[in-house]
């Protein structure tokens, strides 16, 4: 059975528009957010700003509140912490990144610790409708930095292969990746 010309090709293009609603509508599983420290980025309904990155030293009484729990780091490495904020501007409990990884240049893994601190990130936990992490009048609100710090153990030879940068996927897939400022 042959079809006139005049309907295949209507057709064909109404096949094509709904083809590419389907992979318009897939965007976000996947997609990455690229941005800098200071920058904010949004991964779904949330937007995340690294507000500073540094290494901390267990020696300091501040940094020392910030590495609680953790043993010594090993020889030629050391502790470098990433201070966030996280706004959930809409009206259900979001989820956070449950890991994080910093690489470098040479594209060496440094994978986020867990950590017993007041200070720290809750990887894996969620935001209230409308809140943000760090909660407010939380230490880590209140705290000199005035964000949630996520802690990992880094080579000394890392500062000398930047930029280092932090990589983060929401639970809906989305990635994030903030080159840091060291």
């Amino acid at each position: 059975m042959s079809v006139p010309r005049r309907i295949v090709l209507p057709l064909l293009l109404a096949l094509a528009v709904v083809g590419l609603g389907v992979v318009v509508s897939g965007c976000g599983e996947g997609e990455s957010h690229h941005g800098k420290e200071g920058q904010v980025i949004e991964l779904g309904p949330l937007k995340y700003q690294v507000t500073f990155s540094r290494y901390l030293n267990p020696s300091d009484s501040e940094d020392a509140a910030y590495l609680l729990g953790q043993e010594e780091p090993q020889k030629e490495s050391a502790f470098f912490g990433v201070f966030f904020e996280v706004q959930n501007e809409t009206e259900q409990i979001q989820k956070l990144p449950t890991e994080m990884v910093i690489t470098d240049e040479e594209g060496t893994e440094y994978k986020a610790l867990p950590s017993e601190s007041a200070f720290a990130f809750p990887m894996g936990g969620a935001v209230e409708p409308e809140e943000q992490i760090p909660v407010l009048d939380s230490p880590a609100q209140q705290g000199p930095i005035e964000g949630s710090v996520v802690v990992f153990e880094i080579t000394d030879e890392a500062s000398e292969n930047r930029p280092l940068k932090l990589h983060f996927e929401s639970p809906e897939g989305e990635k994030g990746e903030v080159e840091l400022d060291l």
